[in-house]
């Protein structure tokens, strides 16, 4: 059965950043907005001519091509400006590459947590609305289990013959061949990069590995990865792929290769604040932004307190972004090698990626594989530690040692904007993501200014699949999904695609309408309010000088928070609308 499509009636507007906008309106929300009442959450289809389109003249699909196959591939807890591509110092060159021949966001967002982003990119829905995160009055959360109704992408994806391949983190709830994979490396352990104890092939149990055996968790993700192609383009020639790539890198603990490491051993001694601002220096200057780079908060550190990790951590340690030149010598010569060891990680895992990109060329491949890389959240403050512990005579970045990357340093990785991983605040929803697909859309290089979501990769992935959406599953009533197809953003940054984006993780909120931002720092937080035009480092709080616009917003939040709530539970009548 076909799905309706509908033209949305208030979008967010696009190039935000670098066109200066008209001051904020004094007298209700900012253009592009929409009045309180009854907001249908439907796909807005108005852009293209619908799903059948795609292979006609008009669609993005270039004339006779076949099916692209699809690439997914997310990195867990990667700063905004890691990449080299995105304003970093860290050598990414395949990723580099790929953005120069492709397309980059600059506004798009994830759920700033790891399982609730998974949860989206694989269902197309938010995380709460499947059960995979928290609300007030709502079962969820990391161990939280989807309805019958929430299939993941591979499952809709199977009537149009593609064959689905997963290799690396999961977090989701449920198995993975069961889930529509055809072939899975699940890595269950998240403390361990050298020597894992939980992990599984195809949904069975792996022996743990023991350490100093040559094994590397990001090698072996992408070894899997290449494994998988060459036996699809040995067997399976003639079917297009899905394959979901997800890297643990450069997620905490601090681990990675020796070699690699000493690459960055001294590069970061100069300190977090010197290098943020060169970071920022060149994200001005390649047009990624122009808003003022927020100052680093002295006083907010990890989002969690570990007081007895900083017991076995040592001296070195800090918890908290003070200046660069307030640290004591042995502080500084510690919090440079967390970073050089971040670095290697990152590093090591664009070189991993590359190796795949190499075996999609060397199949013929490449040109007609949809490419999407992005990460799961943004770099992270919290400092901890778990699994087999921290040796402090173990040498910094080896399996003996458990670090994390710490609020100074996640401050930097996340410029040019504020806070952290699961906080809502920019800094912990904002990732980089490059699409790449020579076959389907031009423009080499160029930026997409439009704001978009995780939400959006499902029906993204259907529409070039040319896969209709269910109105049931399994007897079941489907909602309709928030997202909205990137097609049209693809070709050209044009049509905003929604009328609102909306957060909460941990009482932690947001939503966005046009370039108003509404976000509270925690359940008891009061709200704050950011012009996101002129401000996208949340530096200037609106919300005394437009507390109309704080109570229209309020207002919308919860009347989306109720809409979701509505179908987590199954009340909405079985159309999921509000």
């Amino acid at each position: 059965m076909k799905t309706k499509f509908d033209i949305p009636t208030a979008c967010l507007r696009a190039d935000s950043e670098v066109t200066p906008a008209a001051s904020p309106r004094r007298d209700g929300l900012a253009r592009g907005s929409t009045a309180l009442g009854g907001i249908r959450r439907s796909f807005c289809g108005g852009v293209l001519a619908g799903l059948v389109a795609l292979s006609g003249a008009g669609g993005v699909w270039a004339a006779g091509a076949s099916r692209p196959n699809v690439l997914f591939i997310l990195a867990d807890d990667l700063g905004y400006s890691d990449l080299g591509c995105y304003g970093g110092e860290i050598e990414t060159p395949n990723l580099d590459g790929l953005a120069s021949e492709g397309l980059r966001f600059t506004q798009f967002y994830n759920t700033a947590r790891c399982w609730p982003s998974r949860a989206v990119v694989m269902t197309g829905y938010y995380a709460q609305m499947v059960r995979r995160d928290h609300l007030p009055g709502l079962p969820g959360g990391g161990g939280g289990k989807r309805p019958a109704w929430a299939p993941l992408l591979p499952e809709l994806l199977k009537p149009a013959g593609y064959r689905a391949y997963h290799s690396g983190k999961w977090h989701i709830d449920g198995p993975r061949l069961g889930a529509g994979f055809d072939r899975s490396y699940s890595i269950e352990d998240h403390d361990r990069f050298f020597s894992p104890k939980r992990h599984l092939l195809d949904d069975k149990p792996l022996p743990a590995v023991e350490r100093d055996s040559g094994f590397y968790l990001t090698t072996h993700i992408a070894d899997h990865a290449v494994e998988c192609l060459k036996e699809h383009q040995s067997k399976y020639p003639d079917r297009p792929f899905f394959h979901y790539l997800c890297f643990t890198s450069p997620h905490f603990p601090l681990q990675a290769l020796p070699e690699d490491i000493a690459k960055y051993r001294d590069r970061y001694l100069s300190g977090w604040n010197e290098i943020q601002q060169g970071r920022y220096a060149r994200q001005r200057g390649m047009g990624l932004i122009s808003s003022q780079l927020p100052p680093m908060e002295r006083e907010v550190g990890p989002p969690y307190d570990f007081p007895k990790a900083f017991e076995v951590l040592g001296t070195g340690e800090t918890n908290r972004p003070v200046a660069w030149s307030e640290l004591s010598d042995e502080q500084r010569r510690f919090q440079a090698t967390k970073m050089a060891i971040h670095a290697a990680m990152v590093d090591r895992m664009d070189r991993e990626i590359g190796r795949v990109f190499q075996q999609l060329k060397a199949m013929g491949a490449w040109d007609n594989t949809l490419v999407f890389f992005c990460s799961d959240n943004g770099a992270s403050a919290e400092i901890m530690v778990r699994g087999d512990g921290h040796d402090p005579a173990a040498p910094m970045g080896s399996a003996g040692s458990y670090l994390c990357l710490g609020p100074g340093w996640s401050s930097m990785a996340n410029t040019p904007f504020r806070r952290h991983k699961t906080w809502v605040h920019e800094g912990g929803i904002s990732t980089p993501l490059i699409v790449h697909w020579p076959e389907g859309f031009g423009g080499r290089g160029e930026w997409r200014r439009t704001p978009a979501h995780l939400i959006d990769i499902v029906p993204t992935v259907l529409e070039v699949a040319g896969v209709e959406l269910p109105t049931e599953w399994h007897g079941v009533a489907v909602p309709p999904k928030p997202g909205r197809s990137l097609l049209s953003v693809l070709r050209a940054d044009g049509a905003p695609l929604h009328d609102e984006i909306w957060w909460a993780h941990e009482g932690n909120r947001a939503i966005r309408v046009g370039d108003w931002k509404l976000v509270a720092a925690g359940a008891e937080a009061p709200w704050e309010l950011y012009d996101l035009s002129r401000d996208r480092g949340e530096i200037v709080n609106r919300a005394g000088e437009f507390p109309g616009q704080v109570r229209e917003l309020a207002a919308r939040w919860q009347r989306q928070a109720d809409w979701i709530r509505q179908v987590a539970l199954g009340t909405t009548g079985g159309g999921g609308e509000k």
